[in-house]
């Protein structure tokens, strides 16, 4: 196999000031055989570093840090390379969420997420997507509202409507409910969860739940209070 047809390997940093954080995602970033952790700083100012030396692909970024907010540092990594930037916090605020959007983040997850989350929301940013934890993507939804930006429908590849049971799912995930919790409130398996997910992001040619729960209110199918 010669070096064209080589899948690429995608170099990712890391910033957290949490030890046992940046360890968790240590793992869950080198799990993915596509992707190298170049790096990680605890810090801002080791991270600006860190972004000039490596040259990163992709940037996981925390809000709350030493020397400053997560959120400002977003413009730095713009200007000074291509790298896409995903937070990944623990704050889901409604200002937290809208101001990093506005700064330039690719997309938004919540540290509680699963690893599989994570590494679905890695991938979606690198393929130019916008991950963003479900009860994050309610704040965006709220300000795209306010702007008037949800009137053009989107041209779904599979124009078939949700169902009943897959509408009551999103309801569910725009509340910030796991699968496993969304499969104990519906009384049905996970298994049974993941096939309707599958059978979602399909329909709405999405790849995360809150891509999912974004579209299904841009088509008018769901309605979040």
């Amino acid at each position: 196999m010669n070096d064209e047809t080589q899948k690429k390997t995608y170099r990712i940093a890391l910033l957290d000031d949490d030890p046992a954080i940046r360890e968790h995602f240590t793992e869950i970033v080198t799990s993915g055989p596509d992707y190298d952790l170049c790096g990680s700083a605890p810090n801002i100012a080791r991270a600006r570093d860190l972004v000039v030396r490596k040259n990163p692909d992709l940037v996981l970024v925390d809000v709350g840090l030493p020397d400053g907010s997560g959120i400002d540092f977003i413009p730095f990594v713009k200007q000074q390379c291509d790298a896409k930037v995903l937070m990944v916090t623990s704050f889901g605020d409604r200002e937290t969420v809208v101001s990093a959007i506005n700064a330039g983040a690719d997309g938004y997850l919540l540290k509680d997420s699963t690893p599989e989350a994570i590494l679905d929301g890695i991938a979606a940013t690198l393929e130019g997507g916008a991950p963003i934890s479900p009860s994050a993507a309610i704040y965006l939804l709220e300000k795209l509202k306010g702007q008037g930006l949800l009137t053009a429908p989107k041209d779904y590849p599979d124009a078939g409507p949700l169902t009943t049971r897959e509408i009551e799912l999103l309801e569910l995930f725009a509340k910030g409910q796991s699968y496993k919790e969304a499969a104990r409130g519906l009384g049905i398996s996970p298994l049974t969860v993941g096939n309707h997910v599958k059978s979602i992001y399909r329909k709405l040619a999405v790849h995360s739940r809150g891509e999912a729960v974004y579209e299904a209110v841009k088509s008018g199918q769901l309605t979040i209070d």
